[in-house]
């Protein structure tokens, strides 16, 4: 079976040349991780897989239970996915549509997990650092991780830069025993 973000992929794209078109990349984003959140649900997963209801009650279920979250593109677009059965796909479209959607605003998402609390000074430096680095818009967020023991792990999109004791420890260990 293919891959699902192959699957996923000109879903996503179709969605965001729609939003890019109508001006609406926020309210798509929202839609899309609304939609995606509720076909995440156990018990909406069961009855969106459910082999003896027509597509055109999966994807009402779904609208139903979104409510007025969705709007009649949205709409349209659940759908088109019902259609061709592809709501469960919803959590793969809607991640790639955030990275279609940052590509286009030239932000980037950065999560940097340190040993311990670091100052909102650092943090500020970090950030431009990372901008002129990526040329990109930056949107930090920080974690702490105590097993660390030191230093910081960084990952933007897919680049992951590990300067963590544990990460150089972990490296001294595999170089030590090959």
């Amino acid at each position: 079976m293919a891959d699902l973000t192959t699957l996923a992929r000109p879903y996503a794209k179709a969605a965001f040349g729609v939003a890019m078109e109508s001006n609406e990349l926020e309210n798509w984003s929202s839609m899309l991780s609304l939609a995606a959140s509720v076909a995440s649900v156990d018990t909406i997963r069961a009855v969106l897989g459910s082999p003896t209801l027509a597509t055109e009650q999966l994807a009402q279920t779904l609208i139903d239970v979104c409510g007025d979250e969705l709007d009649q593109k949205g709409q349209n677009f659940m759908g088109l996915l019902a259609q061709n059965k592809r709501l469960g796909l919803l959590a793969e479209i809607s991640a790639i549509y955030e990275i279609f959607k940052s590509n286009q605003e030239k932000s980037v998402d950065v999560e940097i997990t340190t040993a311990f609390e670091i100052s909102s000074d650092a943090s500020d430096k970090l950030a431009q650092a990372l901008k002129i680095r990526l040329q990109r818009d930056i949107n930090l967020a920080s974690k702490v991780d105590t097993r660390l023991l030191g230093g910081a792990i960084i990952r933007a999109g897919d680049t992951v830069i590990d300067s963590s004791i544990k990460g150089k420890l972990n490296k001294l260990a595999e170089a030590m025993n090959s």
